[in-house]
């Protein structure tokens, strides 16, 4: 029988696979409910009587967040983006939400210069080359520039953007970024005026923003043209930020080079989706802040804040959103 003077924490089914490990570690001090959140009646069943609701990529749009119980004050966003979330529509509602910026920014920051390298260095096309003809050349595996001598531009500058910079410093001859929020204190890095000034400069190009009205579809097919050609784009952020149609058909027309992408507009990627068939493209499916130690660091400060908060008023590995 569940401890009545134990807080409740309404999860999003399908959250987190080592669920049960934390919910007997914190059998003590709380109850953990689990539950879908597709209807306003499926939100308001899993947060009766609750505390906190902790989702990961689920939705909280305005009927989600008008049917979830008055007994919540808190919610926990297990990951980093927030556009999941009506923040407007909670903050109405009472509802204070938490995110976990820092629990994966190397394993982000991996993959994106993994993808970034990768692409530049067409080994997309080297391996399909390989399997599909036995061997190959390499005019059959297409055209590859000196990456000492190209510039990285990386769109956003925080905890992701700025490791990425030290990992990819070693194999470019400059970095050039833009934020809204500038740190001079960036050792070897330029500063562009504007994106589209960043777009003009960038060899390589890194996404490292939020998706808000202000970034969706910030790398369109304009901004594409301004960029240098046989340029490479790669995103570990999030999809909107990209116009895929736009992106297709620079990869088709060659006017980019090659782009590695984790993060798309629709998730998942669409049948029809016109990323499917574009030329020199690496996909993965939303992976980049995965690894076994990310995976259970992320269920236990997510789960571990809900709890705290539920009992102290307190969160300690996470960020409050803005």
């Amino acid at each position: 029988m569940p401890n009545s003077s134990h807080p409740i924490i309404a999860v999003a089914e399908n959250s987190f696979a080592g669920l049960d490990t934390i919910r007997r570690d914190f059998a003590d001090t709380a109850e953990f409910r689990v539950g879908p959140l597709g209807t306003p009646d499926e939100v308001a069943e899993l947060t009766a009587g609750a505390s906190a609701l902790v989702v990961t990529l689920q939705p909280l749009r305005e009927h989600h967040l008008a049917a979830v119980s008055d007994s919540v004050s808190v919610i926990g966003r297990a990951g980093v983006g927030l556009d999941t979330i009506d923040l407007e529509k909670a903050a109405d509602n009472g509802l204070k939400v938490y995110y976990m910026p820092d629990y994966a920014t190397n394993e982000v920051a991996d993959q994106a210069a993994s993808l970034a390298l990768a692409s530049w260095r067409r080994l997309g096309s080297a391996d399909h080359v390989v399997r599909e003809n036995g061997w190959g050349t390499s005019r059959q595996v297409g055209r590859v520039h000196a990456l000492q001598e190209a510039t990285l531009g990386v769109l956003g500058t925080g905890r992701i953007g700025r490791a990425l910079i030290q990992r990819m410093k070693p194999f470019v001859r400059r970095v050039v970024a833009f934020d809204a929020f500038r740190d001079e204190s960036l050792d070897g890095v330029e500063w562009a005026d504007s994106p589209q000034d960043l777009f003009a400069q960038a060899n390589l190009l890194s996404l490292h923003v939020p998706l808000t009205d202000e970034t969706h579809h910030i790398v369109d097919a304009d901004a594409i043209d301004t960029m240098p050609d046989g340029a490479v784009i790669v995103n570990v952020s999030r999809g909107g930020l990209i116009d895929e149609a736009a992106l297709a058909e620079a990869l088709t027309s060659g006017r980019l080079a090659a782009a590695g992408i984790d993060v798309f507009e629709t998730e998942p990627l669409p049948a029809s989706s016109p990323l499917r068939t574009a030329p020199n493209l690496l996909l993965s499916p939303h992976i980049a802040w995965y690894s076994e130690e990310a995976g259970d660091r992320l269920a236990l400060w997510t789960l571990s804040d809900a709890v705290s908060y539920a009992r102290e008023g307190i969160i300690a590995k996470g960020s409050w959103a803005r």
